[in-house]
């Protein structure tokens, strides 16, 4: 009987043990990248990036456009959060979909936030398809990642794409009806930031694009988001 007892407790206290250990999540299987792929060298050069200097567990993922890509200091700005940029210039919200296992899934990430948009639209895709888009990689993420905070981060409005704001606008409302829709989203709207007394946005946060930021936009940015990101 005491032979059977001990057995019987070393049993229970290796199931415990098994229980309380965290696992590490499967490694994640990347497609096959096309080396004609228009993305191909930025991509690569995540994953060299991340063979050098390994990225941190649960990190929170800036992915999108080129305001992100650009953002090359977003480290600092908010140190100790475990931030991972994957942001590549002149993309759109079609080719986050596209390349999701390398801009966000290979992470396992607790949070990712997405600034993309404003190239779809100029590229004339209309609000629908952009919204589709966005809709189409938030619910992947909550169907792979169901524990991840999803945060969009609007549209901004610039000199260069002036023309385009009623669009930006529309683009901007319907995304955040829809991330208001999931305690697991949430939408932080850097326009008014950017924007003078005249409703006109800032000339002084520009390079000479007149569309991409200086240092002094994304010190702007910076106490915006801030709120928004999800600690460890």
């Amino acid at each position: 009987m005491r032979l059977l007892l001990t057995f019987a407790s070393a049993f229970l206290l290796l199931g415990a043990a098994g229980c309380c250990t965290t696992m590490k999540p499967p490694a994640v299987v990347l497609p096959h990248l096309n080396p004609t792929n228009r993305w191909a060298k930025e991509l690569l050069s995540f994953e060299a990036r991340d063979a050098a200097n390994p990225p941190p567990r649960n990190p929170i993922v800036f992915t999108g456009s080129s305001s992100f890509r650009l953002w090359t200091n977003v480290t600092t700005d908010f140190p100790g959060l475990g931030i991972v940029n994957t942001g590549f210039g002149g993309s759109q919200l079609s080719d986050v979909r596209e390349h999701f296992e390398r801009l966000i899934l290979k992470y396992q990430p607790r949070q990712v936030l997405i600034y993309c948009g404003g190239n779809d639209l100029n590229a004339k895709k209309s609000v629908t398809e952009v919204v589709g888009d966005l809709k189409a990689v938030v619910e992947r993420i909550h169907r792979e990642l169901p524990k991840t905070q999803v945060t969009y981060v609007s549209i901004a409005l610039n000199p260069a794409r002036w023309s385009q704001r009623g669009q930006i606008l529309q683009a901007n409302a319907e995304i955040k009806k829809f991330m208001a829709e999931d305690r697991r989203r949430a939408y932080v709207d850097i326009t008014a930031v950017m924007l003078g007394a005249d409703g006109e946005p800032k000339p002084d946060i520009f390079v000479a694009d007149k569309l991409h930021m200086n240092r002094k936009g994304y010190e702007l940015w910076i106490p915006v988001i801030r709120p928004a990101l999800r600690p460890k």
